[in-house]
């Protein structure tokens, strides 16, 4: 086949949230970019994860004129909480003043990020495949991909930002040596479901036959969670099953309907330093991984984006990379924040249910804190700035 060449400032490697927002960011700045993304456009924009956008991301969207990519789907009302042991606990944990936090599902917030910047005259190439890195100590390096005809694409550019995941190219094209894992396994796992009936109700059961989930994905379509041991196997939990558990850890009857995809998510904290390697930058899941009961993985991955942003914009306006320079080390500082956070309230939340994980000493102290976070508005107040991304 034969190879064509080409060149941009900046090539960006996934079509997630991180990558998607970066290059609306760049291309309002006048900053040439490419986004390359592996799967189809209809693949992407299926993709059922996040919910919610806390109120950094919608400020930040806000300030860089991107307000309208986070109208998401109206909700109709339904009782929310959290159930413990059967009883239920109405949540109002706001505390912080003018909390922005919007309700926008994650393949909706991709659609919507997706249209802003086609229509803004953006460079997306969907189904491209066999993407490679190369030379990336040098000061042009090149991306390599092959797209629908089989034809091998070349792109040299200023800087690679790598968005594409924790599975993806970008992470595995940096030597072993040259990065550091830090990663911690919580020893439980969620079986991760997506059913198409209405969450209700909306809201966390902590069970001492673990910790279950039902949270809204559209106005037919929720996010079920069940806390099951690390080994557990699909073929244990039968739909029959799926809603009995839910019903019974609950204690209250729960909405049914068909459920259309079913996994084990094992629950873990990765963080890999440092973020960057050469002219290659790691963002969003690629260079971290937060357990998903923080609810904290959008919120990491817009930081990511606006750190980067920022940077590559000074760069190109000030003829100065200091911005650059610094941004792993800017971005970890954040991201270890947010860290102690989803692994404080994962912890609490399974251990205050299952004492077969941590003990009975570990439940009644996670019982204690849940106590201190209904009853201290201290308590509230930072539990709150750190839900909305503002601590």
């Amino acid at each position: 086949m034969v190879e064509t060449s080409e060149s941009t400032a900046v090539v960006i490697v996934g079509a997630g949230v991180a990558g998607l927002a970066l290059g609306n960011f760049l291309l309002r700045n006048g900053v040439e970019c490419i986004i390359l993304e592996k799967h189809s456009r209809a693949y992407v924009e299926r993709r059922q994860r996040a919910g919610t956008v806390d109120s950094f991301g919608v400020r930040m969207f806000r300030e860089w004129g991107l307000e309208g990519v986070v109208k998401g789907d109206s909700l109709p009302e339904v009782a929310g909480g959290i159930w413990i042991d059967g009883e239920g606990y109405p949540v109002d944990f706001d505390e912080v003043d003018d909390n922005d936090s919007v309700f926008c599902p994650q393949q909706v917030l991709v659609r919507n990020l997706t249209d802003a910047f086609l229509h803004g005259g953006g460079d997306l190439r969907f189904e491209a495949v066999d993407v490679s890195l190369a030379d990336m100590h040098s000061e042009r390096p090149l991306v390599r991909y092959r797209d629908t005809t089989g034809s091998t694409k070349v792109i040299s550019c200023d800087l690679i930002a790598g968005c594409d995941g924790f599975h993806g190219v970008s992470r595995a094209s940096v030597p072993a040596d040259a990065l550091t894992c830090h990663s911690y396994e919580y020893g439980y796992s969620w079986l991760s479901i997506n059913a198409e009936v209405p969450a209700n109700p909306a809201g966390m059961a902590i069970h001492s036959r673990g910790l279950a989930g039902m949270i809204p994905r559209g106005a037919h379509a929720s996010r079920l969670y069940l806390q099951c041991p690390v080994d557990a196997t699909l073929s244990q939990w039968p739909d029959k099953r799926v809603w009995s558990e839910m019903e019974a850890r609950f204690g209250t009857p729960v909405s049914t309907g068909r459920i259309i995809d079913k996994r084990i998510v094992p629950l873990r904290s990765v963080v890999y330093s440092p973020m960057s390697y050469g002219r290659l930058y790691l963002l969003g899941d690629a260079a971290h991984i937060v357990p998903p009961m923080g609810a904290k993985g959008i919120h990491l991955a817009l930081h990511d984006a606006e750190v980067f942003a920022r940077a590559v914009i000074h760069r190109n306006r000030q003829d100065d990379s200091s911005l650059l320079d610094s941004y792993s080390e800017t971005c970890l500082r954040h991201l270890w924040n947010y860290q102690a956070f989803a692994a404080w309230i994962t912890e609490l939340m399974h251990n205050a249910g299952d004492a077969s994980y941590a003990g009975e000493f570990r439940k009644q102290i996670a019982r204690a804190e849940l106590e201190r976070q209904f009853n201290s508005p201290t308590a509230r107040r930072l539990f709150s700035e750190l839900s909305a991304g503002v601590n």
